[in-house]
């Protein structure tokens, strides 16, 4: 194979890893180091790697006399796909390990993006609705909560497919979606079915939370990459924004039919409750990573971990401390076991971190500042703390689980330098390059 030719299809390579990654919400660090992992294998010392939040560019110069080489990739959807993000794990890792050449991966990675999932589309809105469900019950809703909470999931999960087939902006399948759920919960408690129409709310605008990346954002601020950090957090607040318009007018459309949503109660936090809470979290997580297209063998271990966490989280906050810290110290607990559950069942951490964490996304949080600020008057206020309290608690989710994965992570004398210059956690990818001690080897560019 030329030379050329050779350095065109690696840098064409490790740009499709990168878009793939990057689009299924990996870090900008851990798609940079991946892609210097690929590279530096394939004979690529040192190029120029660039990772923003909407395009990816790599250049590499063979020597000073000659002109460098440069390709762009953009990443146009950004799809919660867990099971592609496995497969290119393995598929790096398998590179590494020199057992896949560089034809024989692009080959498979072709076929990985390709495909579709043996998991039929309306068996992913059910699996939504099952998620909606397990929050319900995690709210201690009752029976006909639980269902409507199903039934409202389904529907938005149906809405919002048909929106983004016709290229509508997230944002507006955000206000579609917190607007089905607050008038499929007003429709419900005008005609008597619920008594508390809050619950079924919270629980579905915890399913719209879920797509959201806050803890990508905090990631890459964390890791120094400020430019593609302020990119999600603006995606981030523009969809927490659409959710917010969305409940605010259904909630003022339940006003003029004349039904009370305002009133958001749920049932005191006690020893008692702790067993249907963790269930409930467990059956939310594990819907979420199903829906996700996440690998069958992990779905289990993170509904044990989401029961687990939250059990953490509500045990702390009986004694009196809050939200914030508790659910810190419980995202922190995931971000430490996922590490050696994700590498035990060979998928990402990524994958664990961010399913056994949604069951405490701050929904309730969210939906009392609104309805405390369309009160008016003296409730403003508290509607605002509360709407700050969703942040807080959002927040310390993000940073629980990223300062997990620093304890699980352990700094390793033999990492390459390559790998200790990039400040963060390796939520995907391989934790160090093993090819360095054969650097003496041949490699692909090099031939």
């Amino acid at each position: 194979m030329a030379e050329g030719r050779a350095l065109n299809l690696t840098m064409d390579f490790c740009l499709r890893v990168g878009e793939l990654l990057l689009s299924s919400g990996a870090g900008a660090a851990d798609v940079t180091s991946t892609m210097q992992t690929l590279a530096w294998h394939f004979g690529l010392r040192h190029p120029e790697i660039d990772v923003t939040f909407t395009s990816l560019s790599m250049s590499y110069q063979v020597s000073p006399e000659e002109s460098p080489l440069m390709q762009v990739r953009h990443v146009k959807q950004r799809d919660i796909d867990y099971e592609d993000l496995t497969l290119v794990d393995h598929l790096v890792r398998d590179v590494i390990a020199d057992q896949v050449d560089l034809a024989e991966a692009r080959a498979t990675l072709a076929r990985i993006v390709s495909s579709g999932h043996s998991t039929p589309r309306w068996a992913v809105s059910l699996g939504w609705g099952a998620m909606c469900s397990g929050v319900g019950i995690l709210l201690r809703g009752d029976v006909t909560v639980v269902a409507i909470a199903f039934v409202a999931a389904v529907c938005i999960d149906r809405l919002q497919l048909w929106m983004a087939r016709r290229r509508l902006p997230f944002f507006y399948q955000q206000v579609a979606g917190g607007a089905v759920a607050t008038l499929l919960a007003a429709a419900a408690a005008g005609v008597g079915l619920v008594e508390n129409p809050s619950l079924v709310i919270t629980a579905n605008i915890i399913m719209l939370l879920a797509g959201i990346g806050f803890m990508g954002a905090l990631q890459d601020a964390l890791s120094g990459f400020y430019i593609t950090a302020g990119a999600r957090l603006t995606e981030a607040l523009l969809a927490t924004a659409g959710i917010i318009a969305g409940v605010s007018g259904g909630l003022t459309v339940a006003d003029v039919a004349g039904v009370e949503l305002r009133r958001v109660g749920m049932a005191a936090s006690s020893w008692e409750t702790l067993t249907p809470v963790a269930l409930g979290a467990a059956l939310c997580a594990g819907a979420f990573a199903f829906s996700s297209y996440a690998p069958r063998r992990i779905i289990l271990p993170i509904a044990l971990i989401a029961g687990l966490a939250i059990s953490i989280s509500q045990s702390i906050s009986i004694q009196g401390f809050g939200r914030a810290w508790p659910t810190a110290l419980a995202a922190f607990f995931v971000g430490v076991v996922s590490y050696t559950v994700s590498g035990r069942l060979r998928v990402p951490p990524l994958v664990v971190v961010v399913s056994a964490v949604v069951p405490m996304l701050p929904g309730l949080s969210i939906y009392r500042g609104l309805a405390l600020m369309a009160e008016g008057g003296t409730t403003t206020s508290q509607g605002l703390l509360a709407m700050i309290s969703a942040a807080s608690i959002a927040t310390a989710l993000s940073a629980g689980v990223i300062l997990g994965e620093y304890v699980a992570q352990p700094l390793r004398r033999e990492a390459s330098r390559l790998e200790s210059r990039l400040a963060g956690p390796r939520l995907v990818g391989p934790l160090r390059y093993p090819g360095r001690r054969r650097r003496g080897r041949s490699r692909t560019v090099a031939s």
